[in-house]
């Protein structure tokens, strides 16, 4: 994807959102003991299997109704400056795309927005660019969550629990501790089957992988005459 442009690309709170009250994780104990782990493994798949694969076109396939959608949420890393890369579960409710921190506060990218909220996105099917902010009205959080969490499938259910009958007081037990960003679309960015993507590569493999095999049969047939 492109790299944000030096000036702006929307206005950015006056203030910096002051966030929700936030229990613990939503997670059991076992889970919770679990995390550090967990966070080194995630570190692990995103950089050289999610990431990889989202960059080249894959997300359509990768995407579904019982595991939900990934994207790809860029940030500009508030110590380093560089652009950093994590693949996340979204939904797009209300003319916005809705992701959770799943590690909390602390967790990286969440601390990279709170520095510039300037964002690029990397969807299945669309790049844009954005203007991310965390949700701190109740009744916006209880809408934006609920639909991020059912869209999630499988996953949501097993991480938090089934939220489509829970009432706003459950579902802010079940998911409080998980701070929400609500991203304001503000332009279109560059993706994988732009110019200059990598979208090119994967259709490339197989129509050479095919036409080897094309050729092999071939060769074996006039063999056999």
């Amino acid at each position: 994807m492109t790299t944000a442009p030096a000036e702006p690309l929307g206005a950015a709170p006056a203030e910096p959102p002051q966030p929700l009250p936030a229990g613990p994780l939503p997670y059991g104990p076992r889970m919770t003991r679990m995390l550090p782990a967990m966070h080194r493994g995630f570190l692990l798949v995103n950089r050289y299997a999610a990431v990889p694969l989202l960059r080249a076109g894959l997300g359509p396939l990768m995407n579904t109704p019982l595991t939900g959608s990934m994207m790809v949420l860029r940030t500009r890393g508030r110590t380093s400056g560089l652009w950093r890369d994590a693949p996340l579960g979204y939904v797009v409710a209300d003319g916005h795309v809705y992701c959770c921190a799943g590690f909390g506060r602390r967790t990286q990218w969440l601390r990279n927005i709170e520095a510039d909220p300037h964002v690029e996105l990397l969807l299945p099917t669309l790049a844009v660019t954005g203007v991310a902010e965390e949700v701190t009205d109740p009744s916006a959080w209880s809408r934006g969550m609920r639909a991020l969490l059912a869209s999630m499938g499988v996953i949501g259910r097993a991480t938090v629990g089934d939220v489509g009958r829970a009432s706003d007081d459950d579902l802010r037990t079940m998911a409080g501790g998980l701070p929400l960003v609500r991203i304001r679309v503000t332009g279109l960015g560059s993706g994988p089957f732009d110019p200059g993507g990598q979208g090119w590569v994967v259709p490339t493999l197989v129509t050479i992988a095919w036409l080897a095999r094309l050729a092999r049969r071939r060769r074996r047939e006039r063999q056999r005459i």
